[in-house]
């Protein structure tokens, strides 16, 4: 099942450089914080588009009772794979998902792309069959028996994303993964709830907040910049979501209580936007989804959003203008780059509360 693409265009129309902003490259956080949580924290009123500057630490005092944390509790895989053509050349693959046993699809970078039927050489010696490109994908059939994911576990590396200019390391497979994951799949992080640990999801249950998962596997697609300068010429990249009853059923008791539905990352926004009816209320979902959401779109099932700091002209960037208002979100990132805030994956996050939906964005 997908659900058809889901964009609402405003009164004029919207184009990339709309979305385009000047960041300083010292800016991009190579590197997790000491700490998880140990981060800043930009809020955004969507109400008035006023920003303030707080620390993570203050988010049990802004959120209330009653209202209900959702989260995405995906597990990043080890999808990077590093090997050696029988020409000795240099091949990276990025499992983007796996197909069976010993199957997957992958994308490929090399200076030359393999020929379908070539054996790669992984880095401990085991083999992996190329076949024929489709789309962007190659399938992979891993050699030497063992699952695809313990072939992963034994030899991939962490998928950090490309403008994390380093090689993974040890910490990486702690700190690129948030303390809820428990469904294998991703190959990004849901980057919103690194921030959470163990202590804080206790401080906010004892605050009286609420919280539920759905499962969005992140796939290779996040990092594809709109090559479309208007967006609703824009192809939105396909991702698999899950959004089970106990969680429809968390937020229709949030609703009846008065509390907000706050989603933990932009992937949350896509799937419960995804599920929901014509009534807002989100039903129980498994599909895949290729909601594009921009300025103009009318939020259904989410009141606030936690998110990082994304990149120019990037569809996620898109969603929180959407969310928050044009104006507000790209006035609070001039600020954000002004005080030196960290970006993206391993960078400062912010709270935003939803703007009016005058039809507008």
């Amino acid at each position: 099942m997908t659900v058809p693409t889901g964009v609402m265009l405003p009164f004029r129309p919207m184009f990339r450089r709309d979305f385009e902003y000047r960041l300083p490259p010292e800016l991009i956080a190579q590197r997790p914080s000491g700490q998880r949580g140990d981060v800043r924290l930009l809020c955004v009123d969507g109400a008035d588009g006023t920003h303030r500057d707080r620390v993570f630490d203050d988010l049990p005092r802004l959120l209330r009772p009653g209202d209900l944390l959702v989260f995405n509790d995906t597990r990043v895989i080890p999808a990077r794979l590093y090997a050696v053509k029988p020409s000795g050349g240099r091949v990276e693959l990025l499992v983007d998902r796996i197909d069976g046993p010993d199957r997957a699809r992958a994308r490929v970078r090399a200076s030359k792309a393999p020929a379908p039927g070539t054996r790669l050489t992984l880095e401990d010696g085991s083999g992996v069959i190329v076949g024929a490109r489709a789309g962007d994908l190659y399938p992979l059939t891993f050699e030497g028996g063992g699952t695809v994911t313990a072939r992963l576990e034994a030899v991939g590396h962490v998928p950090l994303p490309p403008y994390i200019r380093r090689p993974d390391t040890e910490q990486d497979r702690d700190r690129y993964q948030t303390v809820y994951a428990r469904r294998p799949g991703a190959i990004a992080a849901p980057t919103a709830g690194l921030h959470f640990d163990h202590a804080m999801l206790e401080r906010l249950r004892a605050a009286g907040v609420d919280q539920a998962f759905v499962t969005l596997h992140v796939g290779a697609g996040t990092f594809q910049p709109v090559r479309t300068e208007r967006l609703d010429a824009h192809r939105m990249h396909a991702e698999r979501v899950e959004v089970g009853a106990e969680t429809c059923a968390r937020i229709a008791a949030a609703r009846a209580r008065g509390g907000r539905v706050v989603a933990v990352g932009t992937t949350v926004v896509r799937s419960l936007e995804a599920a929901a009816r014509p009534t807002g209320a989100p039903g129980p979902f498994a599909g895949e989804t290729d909601l594009f959401i921009v300025p103009g779109y009318r939020f259904r099932a989410v009141d606030a959003l936690i998110t990082n700091f994304h990149l120019p002209a990037s569809t996620l960037l898109m969603l929180v203008c959407a969310f928050a208002g044009h104006r507000a979100v790209m006035a609070a990132y001039e600020h954000a780059v002004r005080e030196r805030y960290r970006f993206y994956s391993y960078g400062d996050a912010m709270f935003l509360t939803r703007a009016p939906q005058t039809g507008e964005g």
